[in-house]
């Protein structure tokens, strides 16, 4: 089998894979299983809850965590998962290598590949060392959306149009210029979103407005901003979050205010771009964005209306991971073709 197809099938595979990751932790946090192995790599010294069940010093070794089989099944499913993707991501760079002169790949991003993948590593470590501190736990969940993102970037620009990789939207000149524009302040108003609403899991933030479109009854109720985004309360365990409520009701407050200002960019680049003959090429990209928002919406109010119900709330994550594929490729289609970097 021809390299490039190795190559386009590991990274689907990996693409497959990564988002299912960021999915699987999103549950694993839901669950409070994020502590369901308080030891890292393993799970109370051993490679499976099965081992630290059959464990006869395990009550003496973690005196203050006792095994709950459930909550350490989803944690370990997640760590094999990740372990998995790992190698997926390290033989792609692999493959990047081996093909540096065909430049099939840009070995460039595969290397971003591979150090992101490192960093998630040492996050995932710290996620339980330090007992869900929320900064450590908004970070992990970052990493693994820029894994994600790269691994898509990656996919996109792969040489076959079978990924969707549209070509240049050509033909538009400043009109094109302006949509890439639109579609970048669209993704970094994404990506801010995206830290605020791992900032608002990670403090258990949530719940704190349990209705919509008003907050505990009233549109602004009282809140505390001045500690709601304090990054370290000491080394203790915030399993449940630590925060008093008002300073969790200033979280989902900027939370959903992000959420309009992302919606408005994000709509705008869409809209701008199906309004332009000249840019037929992003048209796809496009509708993908409106569709992925829309989506994305209807979670998000829903799981708000319904209290909170956990598939809602992880699919809460996967829409977010959705959206933001599909504003990358927006930005991707409206990008100038270039080959990849060797």
């Amino acid at each position: 089998m021809p390299l490039a197809m190795w190559m386009r099938r590991v990274a689907l595979a990996a693409l497959l894979l990564c988002f299912g990751v960021v999915v699987l932790g999103a549950y694993v946090r839901l669950t409070a299983a994020g502590l369901g192995c308080p030891d890292w790599p393993g799970c109370y010294g051993h490679l499976s809850p099965v081992g630290a069940a059959r464990s006869a010093d395990l009550a003496q070794a973690f005196p203050d965590r006792p095994l709950e089989v459930g909550k350490a099944w989803r944690e370990m499913i997640h760590r094999y998962a990740v372990g998995t993707l790992a190698c997926l991501i390290f033989l792609l760079a692999l493959l990047a290598v081996r093909t540096r002169q065909q430049r099939l790949a840009s070995v460039a991003l595969a290397a971003a590949l591979v150090a992101t993948l490192l960093v998630q590593a040492v996050l995932g470590a710290l996620t339980v060392t330090w007992r869900l501190n929320p900064l450590i736990v908004t970070a992990h969940l970052v990493f693994g959306m820029t894994t994600l993102a790269l691994l898509w970037w990656l996919t996109l620009s792969l040489p076959t149009g079978s990924w969707g990789a549209a070509a240049p939207a050509g033909g538009g000149g400043a009109a094109m210029e302006r949509a890439r524009r639109l579609a970048l302040i669209g993704l970094a108003a994404l990506i801010v979103q995206i830290v605020l609403g791992g900032w608002t899991s990670s403090n258990y933030a949530a719940v704190a407005c349990p209705d919509f479109p008003t907050c505990q009854g009233a549109l602004w109720p009282p809140a505390d901003f001045a500690h709601a985004f304090e990054p370290w309360h000491g080394q203790i365990n915030y399993e449940g979050g630590v925060l008093e409520n008002a300073a969790r009701v200033a979280i989902h407050l900027t939370h959903r205010l992000g959420a309009l200002i992302a919606t408005t960019a994000l709509a705008l680049a869409a809209v701008f771009v199906l309004r332009r003959r000249g840019l037929t090429a992003a048209r796809l990209p496009a509708w993908a964005v409106l569709g992925a928002l829309a989506l994305q919406l209807l979670i998000g109010v829903s799981m708000v209306l319904r209290s909170f119900p956990l598939p809602l709330a992880t699919a809460h994550t996967a829409g977010a991971a959705l959206l933001l594929l599909a504003t990358l490729a927006l930005v991707r289609a409206l990008s100038p073709r270039q080959r990849p970097a060797g």
